[in-house]
């Protein structure tokens, strides 16, 4: 068949078009069915050397997403191949450009060579509270080149793996809870550590803690208060809602025993002026 001059080989256009088909079929199963097989193959992992559950989550991203760039290399140079171009050249003329640009893109080898060694030393896991390259936040992925960390406000951050110099992991180990309470100076100190300690009772029976709480005292004197302080170990996670129900107890207790909790100095004085008006 001629077509303004140009001989067309339909049989041949038609196992062209065929074969391309085929291929994307292959590629659309495989795919999700490679992701699976690696879902479950970290889980069997997971199993046999007891990974922590963050682990798995990232090695499962990380990989999916290692395999789908080398899948879709793969169907790249297939369909170039099912065309009938040569990819001896190009595969060639793609190493070339490869070190160009690594000569011209350091920043990104040096994410790629910062994520890896992240990942081999086990310095961060999704679902990790971390605080690194001045964000702190939630880690929700791990990437070769790059870290989503998503901030208590509820930000996205996507910090390049070369910025992450250091890191100070909160999720690993036991939390420390810890409530400073003021007392005015006028207050009775034994009594007020006394309560402090009944409160603390009620807390070590609560299975978050793994030691204590603990009323440790008077920690500093401040110009119109005394600050007490109440210490203790936690769950990983569970320090801030501790913390908070025992800030309440504090209040209701100090509330129904009549110990004053000092107002704020300005407060104070706003109040002294409604008085003397």
């Amino acid at each position: 068949m001629d077509v303004f001059g140009i001989h067309l080989d339909l049989a041949k256009i038609l196992s062209i078009i065929l074969k391309i088909g085929l291929i994307f079929i292959v590629y659309v199963i495989a795919l999700p069915a490679g992701k699976k097989i690696i879902a479950k193959s970290i889980q069997k992992l997971a199993h046999s050397k007891k990974v922590s559950k963050g682990r798995i989550k990232t090695l499962d991203k990380l990989l999916a997403n290692v395999y789908a760039y080398v899948i879709s290399f793969v169907l790249i140079l297939m369909l170039f191949t099912t065309i009938g171009v040569d990819i001896g050249p190009l595969i060639l003329g793609a190493g070339v450009l490869g070190l160009a640009v690594a000569f011209g893109a350091q920043g990104l080898v040096s994410d790629v060579v910062t994520g890896f060694f992240i990942l081999v030393e086990n310095q961060l896991e999704i679902d990790d509270y971390v605080t690194t390259a001045g964000y702190d936040g939630i880690v929700e992925e791990i990437g070769l080149r790059t870290t989503k960390i998503r901030s208590f406000d509820g930000t996205l951050n996507y910090v390049p793996n070369r910025y992450i110099e250091s890191v100070a992991n909160h999720s690993r180990g036991n939390m420390r809870a810890l409530v400073d309470i003021e007392i005015g100076y006028n207050v009775d100190i034994d009594r007020a550590i006394a309560i402090l300690e009944q409160i603390c009772g009620k807390f070590q029976a609560d299975q978050r803690f793994k030691d204590g709480p603990h009323a440790i005292g008077v920690e500093s004197f401040e110009s119109t208060n005394i600050v007490l302080r109440i210490v203790g170990q936690t769950e990983n996670g569970q320090q801030w809602a501790c913390e908070r129900e025992i800030r309440k107890e504090i209040l209701e207790m100090f509330d129904k025993e009549n110990i004053e909790i000092p107002f704020p100095l300005p407060l104070q004085v706003d109040m002294r002026k409604n008085i003397d008006q």
